[in-house]
């Protein structure tokens, strides 16, 4: 239920009207914004390279253009073009109607690149980029999006191996790959539905909606996803040496997680008091990471780790251990705390 307005989840860029409104920054916007309209904190520089040098800014080509962008709907104004000394390059700022952070920016900045300007410009000889510092983070938050989900599969698939290692088994690594993104989602939907849906905006000290800051949601899930195998190899730890003195997969879960209840909550509680006080600096950026680092934590620690890990352990009995043969064999060993005992133990029983 938490994780499910991740579907909604956009990634966007930080600004200036989110902040306290004590801020000179925040003041600031807040003028610029009255007096001259929101576009003006995150104009677009349409940047044009002409393979016919220019006279001067009067050249047909470049007024043409001009003109088309002034007519462009969530345009509120171009300026004359700048041309270089040499007459081979020229470039605009177009305001938008819109703040940097909003969708309708966002449309622009993509409408121009794809429609707008390659048609202006086709057989003209010139050849126009958007580019400013709004339309970057535009390009930025498409990098990230577009590259999250392979560096999630690469994270979880390196942490697949290394559970293999040292667990030998299969069901534990792909069980704690499952779980850690259960956790994980859940802080991104919490993330997204506070501050890009804005419920509840206004009780941590925001003006309302805010978008999601592109690199906060990457971010998160390497902070998370490292913290959660910390919990997971702790807890698989014991109860994997628990298993191997009694061969009692119920017994090894129950006692496992007696013996690490108590450290992971106690670890988890401090960690969620220092995320939370987060929330209390101004910044929303800063902010999404103190309110998705402490619901990922938490949840984390109560309804996976010592809730659904110990269930799915004991729902599996056995096969929680079990490795093929011809696996086990061609893997390297990994020496992890109580291997030296049982291996001691295994050559006293053969002998």
């Amino acid at each position: 239920m938490l994780a499910f307005p991740v579907r909604h989840l956009h990634f966007g860029q930080a600004d200036t009207g989110a902040l306290p409104e004590s801020t000179q920054a925040r003041q600031a916007n807040d003028l610029l914004t009255e007096g001259f309209g929101p576009g003006t904190a995150g104009p677009l520089l349409v940047s044009v390279e002409l393979s016919k040098a220019a006279t001067s800014a009067s050249d047909p080509r470049l007024t043409d253009l001009q003109a088309t962008l002034r007519k462009e709907p969530g345009v509120a104004s171009v300026t004359p073009p700048s041309v270089s000394p040499n007459g081979s390059a020229a470039i605009y700022t177009v305001t938008p109607t819109t703040a940097p952070w909003e969708r309708q920016t966002e449309d622009l900045v993509k409408h121009l690149r794809s429609s707008t300007l390659p048609a202006a410009t086709k057989g003209q000889g010139m050849q126009a980029n958007v580019g400013g510092r709004t339309a970057g983070f535009i390009d930025l938050a498409e990098h990230i999006s577009s590259k999250l989900p392979l560096v999630i599969g690469i994270v979880v698939g390196l942490a697949f191996l290394l559970l293999m290692l040292a667990f030998r088994s299969i069901a534990i690594p792909l069980k704690a790959g499952l779980m850690n993104l259960v956790s994980i989602g859940a802080s991104f939907g919490v993330v997204t539905f506070i501050f890009q849906e804005g419920h509840g905006a206004h009780a941590l000290g925001l003006p309302g909606p805010v978008p999601i800051v592109s690199f906060v949601p990457l971010m998160m899930f390497a902070i998370l996803f490292g913290l959660s195998m910390d919990y997971e190899v702790f807890l698989m730890s014991h109860m994997q040496e628990h298993f191997r003195m009694s061969r009692n997969n119920y017994e090894a879960v129950v006692d496992g997680l007696a013996a690490t209840a108590r450290v992971i909550t106690s670890a988890a509680l401090i960690m969620v008091c220092v995320f939370a006080s987060f929330i209390l600096n101004g910044d929303p950026t800063v902010k999404q990471f103190g309110v998705g680092l402490s619901v990922a934590i938490a949840v984390d620690a109560t309804v996976v780790r010592c809730l659904l890990v110990p269930a799915v352990m004991a729902m599996m009995g056995e096969a929680n251990w079990w490795m093929p043969v011809w696996l086990d064999r061609s893997l390297p060993r990994i020496s992890i705390e109580g291997d030296e005992y049982f291996a001691e133990r295994d050559r006293g029983v053969a002998a």
